[in-house]
């Protein structure tokens, strides 16, 4: 899938239509962190949304070249809030970082509307090109704990990244990625731009496993069609039963 860009606004009408994004943010803070009780509690302690408004005047000083200060800025704000954002990365409305610490965002990352990333995130380059060499994520995306986006690769809107997923090729629309290399399982309902936001990361399909179970099922079948084949033969694994836990072999752990 070839790669993408999105059209993000990064005009922001002067100082009130800077703090119509902050509240843009607060809004989106208050929809997605069940622990936000209020705007107040927002503003004060989210470092999420300060590493993001700090970003736009970063980004601001950018592209408008004066590069040194906005570098020194950001740095600034990763050592306040335990989040790197290159100010040349471009960031839609209604971000919203939770938790935040150890997210990195790639100077040519670019990340479009009603986005929420969780710690430890990483958007990042994978080649030394001054091009663009950091993902694409399309509108209301979520990215898991943990999760590695690499390269210049495409995250398809309304898609969701699993925790700790390591994603290094383009993802549809309306997809879940799960595993290491990260493995695209299209959704069975689409998530439309009108429903709740997706925040479900750690609801991850265990393709490997499935796949793996439905294997060793097919071959105890088949030798179950063998004249003679004996079930009690010593450290044969069959597939889990009942409780779902492996049998038959030590696993040395």
């Amino acid at each position: 899938m070839a790669t993408q860009s999105l059209r993000i606004s990064t005009k922001y009408n002067g100082i009130f239509g800077y703090f119509a994004m902050i509240r843009r943010d607060v809004k989106s803070a208050l929809e997605r962190d069940p622990a936000a009780r209020s705007s107040l509690e927002i503003l004060l302690l989210y470092p999420g949304l300060h590493a993001v408004w700090i970003h736009r005047i970063t980004h601001w000083l950018w592209i408008h070249n004066a590069k040194l200060p906005a570098r020194w800025f950001s740095q600034l704000a990763r050592g306040l809030t335990g989040i790197e954002i290159h100010p040349g990365a471009t960031i839609g409305s209604g971000l919203f970082i939770d938790h935040g610490m150890g997210v990195v965002v790639g100077e040519t990352a670019e990340i479009g509307n009603d986005v929420t990333l969780y710690h430890g995130v990483t958007l990042g380059g994978t080649n030394l090109s001054r091009g663009k060499r950091h993902p694409t994520i399309g509108d209301r995306v979520t990215i898991g704990a943990g999760a590695k986006v690499l390269g210049n690769i495409y995250i398809g809107a309304d898609s969701r990244v699993g925790a700790n997923a390591v994603v290094v090729k383009s993802v549809p629309d309306n997809s879940v990625v799960v595993g290491v290399p990260g493995q695209v399982v299209k959704r069975s309902q689409p998530h439309l731009a009108t429903d709740a936001p997706d925040l479900n990361h750690t609801s991850l399909p265990d393709i490997i496993g499935v796949t793996l179970k439905e294997l060793m099922q097919r071959v105890d079948d088949l030798e179950n069609q063998i004249e003679g084949h004996s079930a009690a033969e010593p450290h044969h694994i069959h597939t889990p039963v009942k409780n779902e836990s492996w049998e038959g072999i030590d696993f040395a752990i």
